[in-house]
Parts: structure tokens; sequence; C-alpha cells
């Protein structure tokens, strides 16, 4: 009888002690669920883009009130360009920036006919043009893949196209040089491209993009009536390497 009393006491004070454990670990096991803080996918960024320009060969041509004399071989020499901008990403799949940029200048190339030759051909004719672009651009990026982010967009804007270092040479030896102009145009533009995220907040941006920037004009020309060279429908391919930093 002693010995079934004491099992029953050691059983009991066993349960006693096993019961705080029991329900220290129910307590483990029925957290309550905490709600993960969210994952900022929108916000401001910065970006700066160096690029090269390979320019489609221009429609030249002097204007006066009477006629139009179109030039032959025309051409636009390549060039480079800087930009920066700034923008906003509203979600995962579409993102849009206002940039700047700067197109370094490139030589035009024209021969027009001299009437002032005796008939001894063509004059060369040639001209420095630089450009401005300000753009508003939107981008629908296509998903990541490996850090991997793959994009399409389109821009419009306005261009400031200045023409300098205007000079021909006649067949005859004839040399001179006329004034530069500037003028304000209607710009737009499409591009593809990927960016890659180096860090969180980085990432370098690779893309081709086709721009049209409008038209250039030469100052006033005394010559043949009077009237101004015109560098009709100027538009490039570019390929740029970009870098963008995003503040989310």
């Amino acid at each position: 009888m002693a010995i079934a009393r004491n099992t029953t006491l050691a059983a009991a004070l066993g349960a006693s002690l096993l019961m705080p454990a029991c329900a220290f670990a129910a307590d483990l096991a029925e957290q309550p669920y905490v709600e993960p803080l969210p994952v900022a996918t929108g916000g401001w960024y910065l970006r700066g883009d160096i690029g090269y320009k390979f320019y489609n060969s221009p429609n030249i041509a002097f204007v006066t009130p009477t006629y139009t004399d179109p030039w032959n071989n025309t051409s636009l020499d390549n060039t480079w360009m800087l930009g920066a901008g700034v923008g906003y990403k509203f979600n995962d799949y579409f993102r849009a920036d206002a940039t700047v940029d700067y197109e370094f200048n490139a030589s035009a190339y024209g021969e027009g006919y001299c009437g002032g030759c005796s008939g001894l051909g063509y004059s060369i004719e040639t001209a420095d043009i630089s450009a401005w672009t300000m753009l508003l651009n939107g981008y629908i990026d296509l998903g990541t893949y490996a850090g991997l982010t793959p994009y399409v967009g389109a821009g419009i804007g306005t261009s400031y196209l200045e023409t300098s270092n205007i000079s021909y040479i006649n067949p005859n030896g004839v040399t001179g040089t006329w004034n530069g102009a500037g003028q304000w145009n209607f710009a737009w533009a499409l591009m593809a491209g990927a960016s890659y995220a180096i860090t969180p907040n980085t990432a370098l941006d690779l893309s081709y993009r086709y721009l049209n920037l409008g038209d250039a004009v030469s100052g006033y020309i005394p010559a043949g009536g009077g009237g101004t060279i015109q560098y009709n429908n100027i538009d490039a391919n570019e390929i740029r390497l970009g870098l963008r930093y995003s503040f989310y």
C-alpha cells in the first residue's frame, strides 16, 4: 500500500511539472500572425546617360522666296551626347521621366549648284549642327529576370538645333562663310533596352533610341536672291549607356 501511494504521488508530481512546459509550447505554437512590412515598388529616381548618335542623311536645300535648290550627296556626321533626368516609378511595370540631352557638334555636308560659277559645277557646303533635346518619356518594364529588366518606351518634347561654322568652297576656288542660327522644333523618340540591378537602388541601363529632332536653319544668306539653307528631317539612331539611382 505504501508503494502504491508513493507511485501515485510521483505521477501527480510529474504531471504538475509537465503542465507549464506544455502550456509554454502551446503559447509558442499559437503566436499571432504579424503582417510583414510592405516592400517599396515605386518612387523617385535620378538618371545620367552617355551615348553615340548615328545620324541619317538630312534633306538640305537653299531656299529663297522664288525657288528651292536641293543639295546632292548630303550627310551628317555621327557624334556623342550627354544626358540627365529625373523620374518616378509608379509600380513594377510603369515609370516616367523628364530628360535633357546635349548632342555635340556634327558636321553637315552637301553639294549645292553654283549659279555664279560659269557652269563649273557644284559648291561644297558644310556646317556644324548641335542640339539640345528635352523630352517627357514613359516606359513599360516587362518583368525582371535574374536582375535584368527589359523595357520599351516613347517620348515627346522639344529640341533646339543650332547651326555654326557654315562655309562653302566653289568649284572656281572661291570660299566664304555664312551666319548660323537656332531653331526650336517638336521632337519625339522611341526606345527599347534593359536595365540591370547593381544594388537595390542602382541600375545600369543599356538602350537603343530612335530620335527625330526636326529641322535646322542657317542665318540669312544674301546670295542667289536671298534665302536660307534648310537642314530638314534630322533624325538619328542612338546607343546609350546610363545609370539610374532610385530613392526607394
